[in-house]
């Protein structure tokens, strides 16, 4: 945020008015519409690498979910390991899913499941989510973590970087909740700019899109502002300009201009109204938080956004995290949200010509225990073995790569760590997961500390 304090002295009175302009369409927006900007403080040292994709939705499925209970099912394994659930065949011969995912039983066909994943984070969730979001594991903790200038950017905030979007679309969203390290902690990392800078932040909808009265602030013109008032606004900040400006008017003025091209944009300001799909394709989806933002999720790309992140837990705490309940969570509500929600996303994508472009990432910050506890049958963490779904977007369908082992404990085939996913996602995205990019400083960082692509995923 620019505070008034924060203002160099030798700005004019005209400066000062030009930069209070910007609040018409919110600092908020102009700072995160610099992502599109191409002269950060280095420039990337990555090779170009031919895109399969152009945009990415991830369902982090925040709090571990249970692979055991999903898609790696071990129906011959000891009782207090197999679990309530029966497997079901699906639409790929010989890889069944849990009978409480019917409609993503049908969509198997388009996936290829990972189910070999492991990292080091057993304990904390935030550290876990970060590993999983971002491919840097740096190990576990025993205390809460919040983001920080110092982290690994997030998949979004890369693609904005290296792969901007269109002019006049919002490059990275995240919603519904950002999500917390246990009820009242600090914002879990994974999901920011990290050392790339706070522009490179996504936009933040917290609201809850089945909500009647569901609305976007930043894209919500006040009742005396049209879009033609707010356009010739723009052109009276245009009209100030001098010769001789300063480099931050200069720059805050390119930044005031992106914002006025969202905000007028119909395309963005359309796809944040749900109320214009049919009523069979919300209810489709799912009425509730996760399966509408599901469905803006896929409206948003279809407005160029390129990478949406729904984080599916208001803390870490809140939903996947069955350590109590497992199965009655699952069968009661988790599983009938997602399966709705991701079952039709993949269908809805296919029909529309989208899939092809669109990678789809279905990921958990780890799996659960394959030992079921005495707490009304639960389960707890597991960082040693679980599963990623991914789809679109360049992925081989209707594949399994890795195995887990008799009682899914273990990797007992081709181990895959979240540095290799990530690298996966970015190597289709058209990004060198081995390239570098540059920090505020102008120091180079890799894009992915370790991981590489794995060929064997990829069409």
């Amino acid at each position: 945020m620019t505070h008034l304090n924060s203002i160099p002295r030798s700005l004019s009175r005209r400066e000062l008015l030009r930069i209070g302009g910007a609040g018409v369409m919110g600092l908020s927006l102009a700072r995160l519409l610099t992502a599109a900007d191409s002269g950060g403080a280095g420039e990337s040292a990555a090779r170009a690498v031919a895109p399969r994709a152009d945009s990415l939705i991830i369902l982090m499925l925040n709090g571990g979910p249970s692979h055991l209970d999903m898609w790696d099912m071990k129906p011959t394994a000891p009782d207090n390991i197999r679990g309530e659930f029966k497997p079901v065949a699906s639409s790929l011969p010989g890889v069944p899913v849990c009978e409480h995912l019917p409609k993503l039983a049908q969509q198997m066909h388009r996936v290829a499941l990972v189910r070999s994943m492991n990292h080091s984070v057993n304990n904390a969730h935030a550290l876990a989510v970060y590993t999983a979001m971002t491919g840097d594991d740096r190990g576990d903790a025993n205390k809460a973590v919040g983001n920080s200038s110092s982290d690994q950017p997030s998949p979004g905030a890369v693609l904005a970087k290296v792969r901007p979007s269109q002019s006049g679309a919002v490059p990275h969203v995240c919603l519904p909740y950002m999500t917390k390290e246990g009820a009242g902690g600090p914002p879990q990392p994974g999901f920011f700019g990290g050392w790339l800078g706070r522009q490179y932040d996504p936009l933040w909808v917290l609201k809850d899109p089945s909500a009647a009265d569901f609305a976007v602030p930043e894209f919500a013109l006040a009742s005396d502002v049209s879009v033609e008032r707010l356009a010739a606004r723009g052109q009276l900040l245009a009209s100030l300009d001098q010769p001789r400006e300063s480099a931050a008017i200069s720059t805050m003025n390119r930044f005031q201009q992106r914002a006025l091209e969202v905000l007028t944009s119909e395309t963005v300001r359309d796809a944040f109204r749900l109320d214009r799909e049919t009523a069979a394709t919300r209810e489709s989806y799912g009425k509730n938080i996760y399966g509408q933002s599901v469905l803006l999720a896929r409206r948003l790309i279809e407005a160029s956004t390129r990478v949406v992140t729904i984080s599916w837990a208001p803390d870490a705490n809140a939903t996947w995290d069955t350590h109590g309940g497992n199965f009655k969570k699952l069968k009661s509500t988790l599983l009938p949200q997602f399966d709705a929600a991701c079952g039709t996303l993949l269908s809805d994508l296919a029909e529309r010509g989208l899939l092809d472009r669109t990678l789809v990432a279905v990921i958990g910050d780890f799996g659960r225990t394959p030992k079921i506890n005495n707490n009304d049958g639960g389960r707890d963490h597991w960082n040693y073995c679980y599963t990623a779904m991914l789809a679109g977007g360049g992925i081989r369908p209707g594949f399994v790569y890795g195995a887990s082992d008799k009682t899914g404990a273990f990797p007992a085939d081709r181990p895959v760590t979240p540095g290799d996913l990530i690298a996966t996602l970015y190597q289709l995205l058209g990004v060198d997961p081995a390239g570098e990019q540059y920090d505020a400083l102008n120091r180079p960082h890799r894009i992915i500390p370790r991981g590489e692509a794995i060929g064997d995923l990829m069409v």
